[in-house]
């Protein structure tokens, strides 16, 4: 099956569950969204997929193949993180021909038209980059390898607005032309929505949401009226957060609701991603 697929996969640091059984699929052609607050698991799972960090139980399939010590699978998988795993003093020209060595679809034509569009300067090295072009180099690299599966960890990290336009437009363009797995790792949720197709939300070191975002988000709804109308109202609902404000109440309803039931008096309206994700995440 061309996939990673994830079974039963948990890991602890000490006393700290990081991951607990988590399991799940990866499809090619599509562009996941993993969502979580500090600390839920996210970068684990995504090192664990790419044996920078081992689980305690379970397994990573890679297209069928056991992922463990296997370095002809992972060559299939590029992950971008926070640790930069290039030598301090190297320039960043030499990182895009450094990369072509370990994975043989690098594309260096590309790297460099990137750099170019991004305002990179491959003259200078790793460490004299700030926050921002550090990001940008190092998805410059994740786009440029040409892996069936790409994982991106808060890839916009230290990027002004505008370096953040350019990488969602550069990102699309590149899933248009050669289609991968792409798995963006972020908290800027708001900016994501419209990019990423499938939504996983890791709470506690569990899978709690996984499913296509138009699905998810189709289920959320903000309910606002009288607080003694809307408690009314949600007795029987899914509510997974509520605000109050003197005498009047809003509540965040995950289900479906038939608009023809809905009092008089009652205000609904769409819940966008970030604001359904706080709400799940908050409890």
């Amino acid at each position: 099956m061309n996939c990673i697929e994830i079974n039963n996969v948990s890991k602890n640091y000490k006393d700290t569950c990081a991951l607990n059984n988590v399991s799940l699929k990866i499809e090619k052609n599509k562009i996941y969204g993993l969502l979580g607050r500090n600390g839920a698991g996210k970068s684990t799972l995504l090192n664990v997929i790419t044996n920078r960090v081992f689980a305690d139980s379970g397994e990573v399939l890679i297209d069928g193949i056991p992922s463990v010590e296997n370095d002809k699978v992972q060559q299939k998988v590029y992950l971008m993180s926070e640790v930069t795993l290039y030598p301090d003093k190297m320039k960043i020209k030499d990182t895009f021909r450094w990369s072509g060595e370990f994975y043989s679809g690098f594309d260096m034509e590309y790297a460099m038209a990137m750099a170019e569009r991004f305002g990179l300067n491959v003259n200078k090295t790793v460490k004299s980059l700030s926050t921002g072009y550090t990001s940008i180099f190092k998805v410059i690299i994740a786009l440029s390898v040409n892996t069936p599966y790409v994982l991106l960890d808060e890839p916009v990290l230290g990027l002004d607005a505008n370096h953040r336009n350019l990488f969602y437009q550069v990102l699309l363009e590149k899933y248009s032309n050669s289609p991968s797995a792409i798995v963006i790792s972020t908290h800027l949720i708001e900016e994501v929505s419209n990019v990423i197709e499938d939504i996983i939300i890791i709470k506690s070191g569990k899978i709690y949401k996984n499913e296509s975002r138009e699905e998810l988000l189709s289920k959320g709804y903000t309910i606002s009226g009288r607080a003694t109308q809307i408690d009314a109202f949600i007795a029987d609902k899914n509510v997974i957060g509520v605000d109050t404000l003197g005498g009047l109440k809003t509540a965040y309803i995950l289900g479906t609701l038939n608009r023809n039931k809905i009092p008089e008096g009652i205000e609904v309206t769409k819940l966008d991603l970030q604001k359904l994700f706080i709400q799940l995440t908050n409890a």
